[in-house]
């Protein structure tokens, strides 16, 4: 008996993570990569002595990406070596306030001392909430890789699922429950970027984040996050598993309920017994399978989560007051929320996100030198209302001056290097759906944070992984997502034959 093939569409860490899986079972596996290097948005930029990571900066949950090696008889540490960053962040606000987030006692509660009375023992009590979150969504929504709101139900049942869960308000609604500090409130607000959602409409639940980063602490690669996916590179060849570059997927050929092949931009035709697509679930349906109309309306709740302005700078110059991560924070972040996702503007005062890496890493630029990445997060791209380069420019330019204004001084006139990337590079890069960076939004009153299925319901032998499906965004859910989508396979009745 030949062994089951399986084609993988996409080599991001969710296809990664599947072909992986899937051959470790002992599958035949193919890997299909539109670009030239494996690892999707986690990727890299290498320029005068200057090392970017331009998608993922932030390693967390180790335990995700410990299983996936465990599947292949291997171990993590021996394939990509991690270091805990300290301070976890650095917070800045317009009036000169800065405080740290950091997982031991005694320093963090040295650090709340700078905000106001009692901030210390209202953060207590949200970090025994937040545990309590993600152990409940761990529980069963991550370790069981449940789909859907029946299996949902039927998992947790309805008190836990809408009590137990923080399922009925808004996230900011319950961090305002517990802190009475403005600036608390946005610190941990902004544990939102995870999933480029607003704190204003994500479920409550999602304050399972900062438990995330305290329970599980906070990571980074020697080299650049880059590393990753180079670790994973070297396990999938180990396995055998053939890798196509610069091999984009043009369609799906389908024979009634199932996928008979893929077809190639060169007119290659690839056939496999199964098929998991590493492409967000709305750009594949429409542009790999053809559907439009009410087909794809099935898959219309997917709105995208937020893009980014993804901006890369190298100085002349150490900015020493910088940790390795940081936040500088609108005067109104409530207010920013709501422009950037209910309005769908282009921020006036954004908050950042700034990567100084070489805080843990010095060769991350040359010496005397730093390595800036400035994210702030801006709508996807509205087809109706297409905004122009100029106008992403003129963002940057405002971004700049607020840094400066902030505590950078004089970034403009130490720039030595500048590179920046708005949704329009990030969707023809990566295919994502409107230049989202983290696939689908969580919203109360649309999907309540849950994404896409793996399994694709109509095509027997299609399922999907990456940030798009269950459990969503970020490193470690799309790692969990490719291992459970080969669990899924396999609970399907598929076996990897002789």
């Amino acid at each position: 008996m030949a062994k089951t093939r399986v084609a993988v569409i996409g080599a991001g860490l969710g296809g990664l993570s599947a072909a992986i899986s899937l051959a470790a079972k002992g599958f035949q596996v193919e890997i299909f990569e539109k670009n030239d290097r494996i690892g999707g948005k986690l990727n890299l930029l290498e320029k005068d002595g200057f090392r970017f990571d331009l998608g993922p900066s932030i390693f967390t949950l180790p335990q995700y990406f410990e299983s996936l090696f465990a599947r292949a008889g291997k171990r993590l540490g021996d394939y990509v070596p991690l270091v805990a960053v300290r301070p976890h962040w650095r917070n800045f606000f317009e009036d000169g306030t800065r405080f740290d987030l950091d997982p031991d006692d005694a320093v963090q509660a040295r650090e709340f001392s700078k905000l106001a009375p009692g901030t210390w023992d209202d953060f207590r009590r949200f970090r025994a909430y937040s545990k309590a979150q993600y152990d409940l969504v761990a529980e069963g929504y991550f370790d069981r890789g449940i789909d859907g709101l029946r299996g949902l139900l039927s998992h947790y049942g309805p008190r836990r699922l809408f009590l137990g869960m923080d399922s009925l308000r808004s996230m900011d609604r319950s961090v305002r429950r517990f802190f009475r500090d403005p600036k608390a409130v946005d610190a941990f607000n902004y544990f939102i970027k995870y999933i480029g959602s607003s704190a204003n409409q994500a479920p409550g639940f999602m304050n399972l984040m900062p438990w995330i980063q305290y329970g599980y602490d906070l990571w980074y690669i020697p080299g650049g996050l880059y590393g990753l996916a180079r670790g994973l590179g070297k396990l999938a060849g180990e396995l055998g598993i053939p890798l196509h570059l610069n091999a984009p997927v043009k369609r799906l050929d389908r024979e009634g309920r199932r996928i008979s092949g893929l077809v190639l931009e060169d007119g290659r035709e690839i056939k496999a017994d199964l098929f998991v697509s590493n492409m967000e679930i709305l750009p594949a349906r429409r542009d790999l399978l053809g559907e439009d109309g009410a087909k794809l309306g099935k898959v219309g709740w997917m709105k995208p989560a937020c893009s980014g302005l993804v901006i890369h700078l190298g100085t002349d110059r150490i900015y020493p007051q910088l940790a390795h991560h940081n936040f500088f924070y609108s005067k109104d972040q409530k207010k920013h929320f709501d422009r950037v996702f209910r309005r769908g503007l282009l921020p006036d005062d954004p908050t950042l996100y700034v990567v100084a890496p070489t805080r843990t890493d010095p060769g991350q630029a040359p010496a005397g030198c730093d390595n800036l990445k400035i994210l702030p997060h801006i709508p996807p791209i509205d087809p109706k209302n297409p905004l122009m380069h100029a106008d992403y420019a003129a963002l940057k330019d405002r971004v700049i001056d607020k840094l400066e204004r902030m505590g950078l001084p004089d970034l403009r006139r130490h720039i030595i290097l500048e590179d920046f990337w708005t949704p329009l590079d990030i969707e023809a890069r990566y295919r994502s759906n409107r230049g989202s960076i983290y696939g689908v939004v969580s919203e109360l009153g649309s999907n309540w944070g849950f994404k896409g299925s793996k399994r694709s319901g109509d095509l027997a032998n299609l399922y999907f992984t990456g940030g798009s499906v269950n459990p969503g965004a970020g490193m470690p859910m799309v790692v969990l997502c490719g291992q459970k989508v080969a669990d899924a396979i396999t609970e399907d009745g598929f076996r990897a034959g002789a």
